[in-house]
C-alpha cells in the first residue's frame, strides 16, 4: 500500500507517541508498505525503508511543542491540515493513518477521496483535556467528545493499545473494527557492555545507595509528586535518578528538592539519547511508573519490563491492564505504601519478579507478532467500508 501517515507531534522525538508511530511505520515498512508521513517542523529524520517525511510550516514563535494539547498545538496542526491536503491532491494513496488527534483529518480525507481512514487511537482526546488540565470549558470538551466519536465511526479501522481503550472505543463503534496493539517493539540492542554500566553508576554520584531511577517526560499526571514524597519516607540508602524533562521542567523540580532538603539525593539527567535509555535502565536497582492519572499503559512500562530491573509502579488501571503482581511490585499510589514497595523490589524478591518480567516479554512481545498485528488492522482497513457518522 501507499499510506498517508498524519502525525501531530514533533518526529522524531524520544517521547510516546512519537515512538509508537516509529514502531508502526517500522513494522510497516517490514511488511512491504511505503508511507508518506506528513508532521509537525520539529523533531529528527529517521531513515527507514519505503518511509519519506513531509514537515509542516513552523510559524513564527513557536520553536517547540510540549506534551498534551495546548494552543501552540492548535496552530501547528493548523498548518498541519494544509499540509495534508497538498499530500492529498498531489499523491496517491491507498490508506490514511492518523495518529491522535489528526484522526479530525483522517475523517476529511476520508470523506474527500473515499480512501479507507484507519484511526490510530493512542489516549482519549477528551481524557487528555483533563490530564494536562488543559480546558474547563463543557462547550469545548462536548466538541472533542463529538469529534472522538464521529472519528471512531466513520474509520475503517481502528488501531487501540491497551484494554481500557478498546473498552472505551467499543462503546462507541463495532469492536470488530477494533485491534488492539501494545506499545512495545523495542529495537534497541540489549545492553550488555557491564563495565558501561559500571561507569554510569558511578557518574551518578550515588556510591553504594540503591539507585531509583525514573526515565521520561515531568508532568504531573506522570505522578512527580508521588515519586518525590515516597523518596522523602526512605532513608538515606536511596538515590532518586531522574532521565528527561524540558530545560524548565528540571529547572522547576531542582528548585523543588531544594526546598524539601532532597537535592543531595536526586540526580536531575534531563533528556537523554533514546539509543541510550537501555543502558540508564541497567543502572538502576529499582524502576518506578508512579503514575496516578490517566488510563493508558506508559509506553515506558514496557521497556522497564524488559530490563531486567525490578518495576515499582501504582495499583492503578492504568498499570493493572497489562502487569500483574507476578512481573512488578504494584502498590497503592499513597508515600508510605509506594516507598514500601521500592525498599521490597530492592531486596531479593525483587529479582524474582524481574526474571519473570523478562520472560513475560521474550513470550509476548516478539517483534513478529507486533506485525502480525499491524498486518490485521490494515487487513481491517482494506476491507472495511467507513460508517457514516449519525
Amino acid at each position: 500500500m501507499n499510506i498517508l501517515m498524519i502525525a501531530p507531534e514533533p518526529f522524531f522525538e524520544p517521547r510516546g507517541t512519537p515512538f509508537s508511530e516509529y514502531f508502526r511505520i517500522r513494522a510497516l515498512s517490514a511488511l512491504g508498505h511505503r508511507v508518506d508521513l506528513v508532521t509537525y517542523p520539529f523533531g529528527e529524520d529517521r531513515a527507514i525503508p519505503g518511509l519519506r517525511i513531509f514537515r509542516s510550516w513552523r510559524p513564527p514563535g513557536i520553536r517547540a511543542v510540549k506534551t498534551g494539547p495546548s494552543g501552540a498545538k492548535l496552530v501547528l496542526d493548523l498548518f498541519l491540515f494544509l499540509k495534508v491536503l497538498g499530500r492529498m491532491f498531489t499523491g496517491r494513496y491507498d490508506l490514511v493513518h492518523s495518529h491522535e488527534e489528526g484522526n479530525i483529518m483522517g475523517v476529511v480525507f476520508q470523506k474527500l477521496t473515499r480512501t479507507p481512514h484507519l484511526y490510530d487511537m493512542h489516549s482519549s482526546l477528551v481524557q487528555q483535556m483533563d490530564n494536562f488540565q488543559f480546558t474547563r470549558s463543557r462547550l469545548v470538551v462536548r466538541f472533542f467528545r463529538a469529534v472522538e466519536r464521529i472519528s471512531l465511526r466513520n474509520a475503517a479501522s481502528v488501531i487501540v493499545i491497551c484494554r481500557a481503550l478498546y473498552d472505551h472505543a467499543a462503546a462507541v463503534t463495532e469492536a470488530s473494527k477494533l485491534t488492539l496493539i501494545e506499545n512495545f517493539l523495542d529495537d534497541r540492542p540489549a545492553c550488555t557492555d557491564e563495565g558501561r554500566v559500571r561507569r554510569l553508576r558511578k557518574s551518578f554520584g550515588a556510591g553504594d545507595r540503591t539507585i531509583v531511577m525514573y526515565t521520561g517526560t515531568l508532568e504531573t499526571y506522570q505522578g512527580m509528586p508521588l515519586l518525590i514524597d515516597s523518596m522523602e519516607r526512605l532513608d538515606d540508602s536511596y538515590c532518586l535518578v531522574l532521565v528527561g524533562g524540558t530545560p524548565r521542567q528540571v529547572e522547576d523540580l531542582r528548585r523543588l528538592l531544594a526546598v524539601r532538603g532532597l537535592e543531595g539525593r536526586v540526580v536531575l539527567l534531563g533528556r537523554q539519547a533514546a539509543a541510550d535509555i537501555p543502558v540508564y535502565l541497567r543502572a538502576a536497582d529499582v524502576l518506578v511508573s508512579p503514575r496516578t492519572l490517566g488510563t493508558n499503559i506508559p509506553l515506558k512500562v514496557y521497556s522497564y519490563l524488559a530490563s531486567g530491573v525490578p518495576l515499582v509502579a501504582t495499583d492503578l488501571p492504568t498499570h493493572t491492564q497489562t502487569i500483574s503482581t507476578e512481573i512488578a511490585v504494584l502498590a497503592r499510589p499513597e508515600p508510605d505504601a509506594f516507598a514500601a514497595g521500592i525498599a521490597r523490589a530492592a531486596g531479593a524478591a525483587g529479582k524474582e519478579i524481574a526474571a519473570r518480567a523478562l520472560d513475560f516479554c521474550r513470550r509476548n512481545y516478539a517483534p513478529e507478532r507486533y506485525q502480525e498485528l499491524v498486518a490485521a488492522a490494515l487487513a481491517k482497513a482494506a476491507a472495511g467500508s467507513p460508517q457514516r457518522a449519525g
